[in-house]
């Protein structure tokens, strides 16, 4: 069995997509995983799974609660080692990274396209793409910057899903 880490996108909040996190542990037991475990209520589970495929995971979380809740949503998975490179490789000096967001990516996108979006420059607000990952930092508080992540996802043509850094750190230990 390999421990691996769902994201799971747009649940949860602002009262949509309501998922209550033990419903959902149940729903991913019934799939076949073992040691589901959740964390805060906005999609982040750990998990054991045989399966070596994480697209075939994805997938198979997407149609569990597709199927239980009603509703698709945009699923992300990745190994712990996976996740721990993403975290280690942050650009950011460490004072920086405690306060960033950690925007995964489904893919990693074109180099043409990341070149694009490096070049956008937004006063207090700084933007690190590496490998599947967008390191994003704003010295004014996420809740104020004019980062939108709709339309990096349109860029750089993915999908992506966010998490700040302790998230990303919490679910490192549970893993």
């Amino acid at each position: 069995m390999k421990t691996y880490i769902a994201l799971i996108r747009g649940i949860n909040v602002g009262g949509h997509k309501k998922v209550p996190m033990a419903d959902l542990r149940d729903v991913l037991s019934g799939i076949g995983f073992k040691d589901v475990t959740t964390y805060i209520q906005s999609g982040n589970v750990v998990f054991q799974s045989s399966e070596n495929n994480t697209k075939a995971l994805e997938d198979s979380i997407s149609k569990a609660i597709k199927s239980h809740f009603g509703f698709n949503v945009p699923v992300l998975v990745k190994t712990k080692q996976e996740l721990q490179f993403i975290f280690d490789s942050c650009v950011f000096s460490e004072e920086i990274k405690v306060k960033s967001y950690f925007i995964l990516l489904d893919q990693v996108p074109d180099a043409s396209l990341v070149k694009e979006v490096h070049a956008i420059t937004i006063e207090n607000e700084t933007v690190s793409i590496v490998n599947d990952c967008l390191y994003f930092y704003s010295s004014v508080g996420y809740g104020r910057t004019k980062f939108n992540m709709a339309s990096i996802e349109k860029k750089l043509k993915v999908n992506a899903t966010s998490r700040n850094y302790n998230t990303i750190s919490k679910l490192l230990k549970l893993a």
